[in-house]
């Protein structure tokens, strides 16, 4: 019963398979090979961007921050919101990739910047001041770090404020397909047709054993990404690995099929949750992540139970008052079965007894 993470789960069997025929024999390194070929003509034609770079890399954060400090120069801020991951879960990796780019941190209810706050935020910074942070890029998360999701006509909202000061826009897609199955929409769709300039495309969330891609819609920035990639320690020599993953993620609508399986296993929860009179869900639940407060009681034996989930906020104490709500974090992976969704909602079931 681990809802820890969708970090936590196990790779999908095509993307073990897929690493198993890429270990065969020999081929070219660092992104020469013909995987990666194959690889960025399926991301092409699944962002319908025929000119799309792509770069690969092992984690979300190189994603994130590489990504980043292309579109950021040292001496410009990066507009993001207060709780985004390149702001509280990234160790300083966007300003560090990024030579010292500053972050803009923007308030907003479950985890979603408001467009108001965004404009504010924008013109707030001054221009033309050498004793000011330039404006730079706008970065947005989809799914969010609330578990909420950006609609496609609310990215657009904030795609266009920052084209009217002439600002790029970065989507930050560790959970993208999650956010894909969710909305029902397509990858260009949420990306480029809605104003997004480039995207971390995640597959290690949601069944891959370590592979994010970095798209750039506009192929002029392509070099400069694969020099600071290099530049950064994150160009693989046995690049293969991360190209035979990314290639089966993205072949058969697989990618999707996980991501679907995981909202689901969610949806069944957030489910079962509701019918608790002592849960509160604190966000609606609108991809594979939960955030509801519990009485501490339940908690604990639930724990005590072997379940593994997360305690956030800064009572995380299970020794104390029963009654006293602790609030969690529970995710579903594309493995996540309702046999373990039910598994849990008895254990807080009988605790509530």
């Amino acid at each position: 019963m681990n809802f820890v993470s969708d970090n936590t789960g196990p790779a999908a069997p095509e993307i073990m398979a897929a690493m198993i025929a890429a270990n065969d024999g020999y081929t070219m390194p660092y992104g020469n090979d013909p995987v990666m070929d194959r690889t960025t003509q399926k991301l092409r034609t699944l962002f319908e961007a025929p000119d799309a770079s792509v770069h690969l890399v092992p984690t979300g954060t190189a994603a994130n921050a590489l990504a980043l400090s292309v579109m950021a120069k040292p001496w410009q801020t990066i507009f993001c919101h207060r709780e985004s991951h390149v702001a509280i879960d990234e160790c300083g990796a966007p300003e560090f990739y990024s030579g010292g780019a500053k972050l803009s941190l923007i308030d907003g209810e479950d985890g979603r910047i408001p467009p108001e706050a965004l404009t504010e935020a924008i013109t707030g910074t001054a221009q033309g001041d050498v004793h000011s942070v330039q404006r730079g890029p706008v970065t947005l998360t989809n799914v969010t770090e609330a578990g909420t999701l950006y609609a496609i006509d609310q990215i657009k909202a904030l795609t266009e404020i920052a084209k009217a000061h002439d600002l790029p826009v970065h989507l930050d897609g560790a959970r993208f397909s999650n956010a894909c199955a969710a909305l029902g929409c397509t990858p260009a769709e949420m990306t480029w047709k809605a104003g997004v300039d480039a995207v971390s495309f995640g597959g290690t969330k949601n069944g891959c054993l370590g592979v994010e891609a970095v798209i750039f819609f506009d192929p002029a920035q392509a070099w400069e990404c694969e020099i600071r990639r290099k530049r950064g320690g994150h160009l693989f020599s046995k690049h293969r690995y991360l190209s035979a993953q990314m290639e089966a993620y993205v072949t058969d609508g697989l990618w999707l099929r996980l991501a679907g399986a995981a909202n689901a296993a969610c949806a069944d929860l957030a489910r079962g949750l509701r019918a608790l009179p002592e849960a509160r869900l604190v966000h609606e639940p609108e991809g594979n992540m939960i955030f509801v407060a519990l009485p501490r009681a339940l908690h604990r034996q639930a724990k005590a139970a072997g379940a593994l989930y997360t305690l956030i906020g800064a009572d995380k104490a299970l020794d104390g008052p029963d009654e006293t709500p602790l609030l969690c974090r529970l995710v579903c992976d594309w493995s996540c079965t309702s046999e373990r969704v039910e598994q849990l909602l008895d254990l807080f079931r009988q605790g509530a007894q």
